[in-house]
C-alpha cells in the first residue's frame, strides 16, 4: 500500500488541503512511530500505525472547511467516518477504522445520541493499540497551525468542550503512552 498514492487520488498535489493534509498527517505519523518504538511491549505494526496515520484525514475533503481549503457539504465532525467509506472502498478495512475512531479522543454512542452528532449512530472509540496511539498522537497538531506541537494543557482545554469523558480518556492515554 502506498498511502501517498491514494492521498493523490481524491487531492491535487499543487492545493492547500493536499499541502495542510500531508503536513499534519506526517507530524502525527512520526509522533505516533516515535510513541510505539517506546513501547516494544505491545508488539505493535509500525507499517500500519505509519500508513493509517498519514490516511486518519483522508475524508476532509468532503467536508465543508474553507480554512483548511476543503469544500465539500458534510460538517467537519463526519471527516472521520466519510474517510472510512473513501478507505472500505479503497479496499483498506482496518485503516477506515483508523479514520472513522480518531475524532477527539473517540465517539461513544452516548455522545452521539446526547450531543445529536450528524455521523452513524455506533460506537467509534479506537479499539486496537494502533487505533489509539494514532488517535492519542492526532490530539497533539492542528491543521491550522501546522507548524508546531500542542501542549497538553491547549489539548485539555480544547477536549474539555466535549466533556470530561474526552478529557479523562487522554489523560490516561497520555500517562500509558507517555509515562507522565
Amino acid at each position: 500500500m502506498e498511502p501517498f498514492a491514494i492521498i493523490q487520488k481524491y487531492y491535487a498535489q499543487d492545493s492547500d488541503a493536499y499541502r495542510i493534509l500531508t503536513t499534519h498527517s506526517r507530524s502525527v505519523a512520526d509522533k505516533a512511530l516515535a510513541i510505539a518504538r517506546r513501547h516494544p511491549e505491545l508488539n505493535l505494526d509500525l507499517t500500519f500505525i505509519e500508513e493509517a496515520a498519514l490516511l486518519h484525514d483522508i475524508g476532509i475533503f468532503r467536508c465543508d472547511a474553507p480554512d483548511i481549503d476543503c469544500h465539500g457539504d458534510a460538517p467537519y465532525i463526519c471527516h472521520g467516518y466519510l474517510g472510512a467509506e473513501l478507505m472500505r472502498a479503497e479496499g483498506y478495512p482496518r485503516h477506515a477504522l483508523v479514520c472513522e475512531r480518531h475524532t477527539g479522543t473517540g465517539l461513544s454512542l452516548k455522545m452521539i445520541e446526547e450531543q445529536g452528532l450528524p455521523v452513524p449512530h455506533r460506537d467509534m472509540r479506537p479499539v486496537s493499540w494502533e487505533e489509539q496511539i494514532i488517535c492519542f498522537a492526532d490530539k497533539f497538531y492542528s491543521k491550522t497551525h501546522l507548524e508546531r506541537e500542542k501542549t497538553p494543557e491547549k489539548i485539555r482545554k480544547s477536549l474539555s468542550k466535549y466533556g470530561e469523558e474526552t478529557v479523562s480518556q487522554f489523560d490516561a492515554w497520555y500517562k500509558l503512552f507517555l509515562g507522565e
